[in-house]
């Protein structure tokens, strides 16, 4: 799957007349690391979600790679969002698991053989800095810790582009650049990612494409970005 996206005159109205998106045209290109900001309720956790179709535009057009998604099969859906990785800020991690079986459940319900597991999850692991912690379970990582346990498990299928959305927002300073170094190392690698924070700092410094959201529209597209309403 080529891992262009395309959103055309993408609007989203709830029920309740509530508009989340108003005709947001948007297009990024493979290995982009692209910024996307705003206050809260601008509108960013409903395009990361209408990218995974979690949520349904109420008009407009998403296309992701050759997957156009007004015409993609409900069965086909999980193996999309196998190619899509996917962070959120409160981690979803399984408490009951190991950092290692947390990693390989994602592999499992994709119906991976397990020595192909046993092969893959080390490697993950110690691209994210963790090896060392496979055996722990999630109460015993810090947040910085857990966030990379995400990361992984987002990583884990080889996903083309990963959608972080507000990956460091429960973490310290230190920890949520440890975060945003290991993002830039992942785009490094050739996959995109498509960062949504209201972290002034994090886009200032990262220097790199910033489209900010407002009230559900794109009010800027900046090459080299900065964080200003």
């Amino acid at each position: 799957m080529a891992n262009v996206i395309l959103l055309d005159r993408i609007s989203v109205m709830y029920p309740n007349k509530t508009v989340a998106l108003s005709g947001v045209s948007l297009h990024i290109t493979p290995k982009e690391f692209v910024t996307i900001v705003g206050e809260s309720g601008a509108g960013k956790s409903t395009l990361t979600k209408l990218l995974i179709k979690e949520e349904l535009p109420t008009s407009g057009k998403i296309v992701v790679g050759s997957i156009d998604y007004d015409t993609i099969d409900k069965a086909n859906i999980p193996h999309l969002r196998r190619r899509i990785g996917v962070v959120f800020q409160d981690f979803k991690l399984l408490p009951n698991l190991t950092v290692f079986e947390n990693v390989a459940f994602a592999l499992e319900v994709s119906g991976v053989k397990t020595s192909e597991i046993k092969r893959a999850v080390p490697k993950i692991l110690q691209l994210v800095g963790l090896a060392e912690k496979s055996a722990n379970y999630p109460a015993e990582l810090s947040g910085g810790e857990a966030q990379r346990v995400a990361i992984a498990r987002a990583l884990v299928r080889n996903p083309k582009i990963l959608i972080a959305d507000e990956p460091t927002g429960n973490l310290d300073p230190k920890n949520a650049w440890d975060i945003i170094e290991l993002l830039i190392k992942i785009n490094r690698f050739g996959t995109t990612v498509v960062l949504a924070t209201h972290n002034k700092e994090i886009v200032n410094t990262l220097k790199r494409r910033v489209i900010t959201l407002s009230r559900g529209r794109i009010v800027k597209d900046d090459k080299v970005g900065k964080y200003v309403l």
